[in-house]
């Protein structure tokens, strides 16, 4: 009957309303989220269109970056040789003191440890010998060791330039035997120079882990590497006040052999160092102890 039907009637109308207006939700927050996403699709379009312009832009910076690094690395090397040829002559060693010598000693002691930091970090590629780097840091070098040279140069690196000879001890004490023994030798000039005066041989003496360096220096391959520190050793020899606050370590630790070893060497400059070196060991009555074997180097 229609009173029996009436409710099924109601309850399938009320059903279909909720339907419908559940499926026009639906419709609803799906073009909403259609919506949101057509614009997140267009953000990530945009974004990825301006990161691959950035990027373009940073390859272009890069290869600019490196274009003047290269010119800059240059302009120093070319500036550099010049100055290091320069400095051979004593006037203008004196008209370079009579300027700002602080800030070039400054840039010259981080350059060089830069350089040698780089050298130590395998992950790195390593420069050659024929670098414009290492030809800087070779000119560089030149320069200090052409100011020790010079007397009033000596006592003005002696009073004024404790950082910068600090670094080059340490840097000597990085660098691995047979690695750029030029720039080692220039090293060792410098430091032997700075000791011919009162001051700087103090200031050098005082250094602590010399004496280990020394014994280090004298180990590497390279023979005017093992000269100049034969040099740098018998500056510290003659000063018998400085030898007496270093005749203990000496005898304790010091490769008192490697020096019988050098003094049998083909280098005639070497052997003759090592020889006269041995004889200043002899005179503040420091020896050998043990019996060596002479071998040819």
């Amino acid at each position: 009957t229609l009173r029996e039907l009436m409710p099924k009637f109601l309850y399938c109308y009320i059903v279909k309303k909720r339907s419908d207006r559940e499926q026009q939700q639906q419709r609803e927050d799906c073009l909403h989220i259609r919506s949101r996403l057509d614009v997140a699709l267009s953000e990530c379009q945009r974004e990825r269109q301006e990161k691959l312009v950035l990027k373009q832009q940073l390859c272009e910076c890069r290869e600019e970056l490196q274009q003047q690094k290269a010119f800059c690395t240059e302009l120093g090397t070319a500036s550099c040789t010049l100055l290091w040829s320069a400095s051979q002559r004593e006037e203008a060693i004196k008209d370079i003191l009579a300027g700002k010598l602080e800030p070039f000693l400054s840039i010259a002691g981080q350059t060089l440890e830069t350089f040698i930091k780089f050298l130590n970090d395998e992950a790195k590629p390593q420069q050659s010998c024929n670098s414009k780097e290492h030809h800087l840091v070779l000119a560089l070098a030149g320069v200090v060791t052409n100011i020790a040279a010079v007397s009033c140069g000596r006592d003005f690196l002696s009073s004024s330039a404790h950082i910068l000879l600090d670094t080059l001890l340490q840097l000597l004490y990085l660098m691995k035997p047979g690695v750029f023994p030029k720039l080692k030798v220039l090293m060792l000039m410098a430091l032997y120079n700075i000791t011919i005066s009162v001051n700087g041989l103090k200031l050098i003496s005082e250094s602590p882990g010399l004496l280990p360096l020394l014994s280090t220096l004298l180990e590497d391959p390279d023979p005017e590497v093992c000269l100049q520190s034969l040099r740098l050793l018998q500056s510290l020899l003659l000063e018998r006040e400085v030898m007496s606050h270093m005749t203990t370590d000496f005898r304790r630790s010091f490769p008192l052999s490697r020096i019988h070893h050098l003094a049998s060497s083909r280098h005639p400059a070497l052997k003759q160092t090592a020889q006269e070196t041995l004889e200043d060991l002899h005179t503040h009555n420091i020896s050998c102890l043990c019996s060596l074997a002479y071998v040819e180097f």
